[in-house]
């Protein structure tokens, strides 16, 4: 898959809120009312993300989770990239609030 350009980048982030593009990379960090409701909705993502072969680097600080997306073997962002991140968001606002 062919890696974006920034100009192409930069059209896409705009159609998911709190996402930035750094580093390579598109990132969001979610807030979650407990430790365990964010390593729940960590399951889900991972289980997004093994169908679509393609997995989010995850980082967890304990109520707050950051997911980055890049295609490492594009170099860059990819539509796999927004893919994903636009399935993250959806999920994640269908929660409970």
């Amino acid at each position: 898959m062919a890696k974006l350009t920034p100009n192409e980048i930069a059209t896409k982030i705009k159609t998911l809120a709190g996402w930035e593009y750094k580093d390579n990379a598109i990132s969001k960090r979610f807030q979650f009312k407990s430790f365990m409701d964010g390593i729940h909705f960590i399951g889900k993502v991972a289980e997004m993300a093994e169908k679509a072969d393609h997995h989010p680097d995850i980082l967890v600080n304990y109520k707050r989770i950051a997911f980055t997306c890049s295609t490492h073997d594009a170099g860059g962002v990819t539509e796999k990239d927004f893919a994903l991140a636009t399935e993250i968001e959806r999920s994640f606002t269908a929660l409970p609030a």
